[in-house]
């Protein structure tokens, strides 16, 4: 499992309506990136289970490859 760490303090994010860092008191958005090309993956929910699409590889892509970072909003 993916642990949700500030990147600018490394405490724990917390979720309210979106990720919120209590330390800093910013808010940031998850972005996840192909881990083939880099690209920011479309997230895709079904029957509670969500799967990632690279729309520049045209394929899915495994969870658990996928490249999570935090950007600022």
């Amino acid at each position: 499992m993916t642990e949700n760490i500030c990147p600018k303090c490394q405490a724990e994010l917390e979720w309210d309506a979106g990720y919120v860092c209590q330390a800093c008191d910013l808010k940031y958005n998850k972005i996840g990136n192909c881990p083939d090309c880099s690209s920011q993956l479309e997230k895709l929910q079904a029957c509670g289970a969500a799967s990632y699409f690279c729309n520049t590889c045209n394929e899915l892509k495994s969870k658990s490859r996928v490249q999570f970072k935090f950007e600022q909003r």
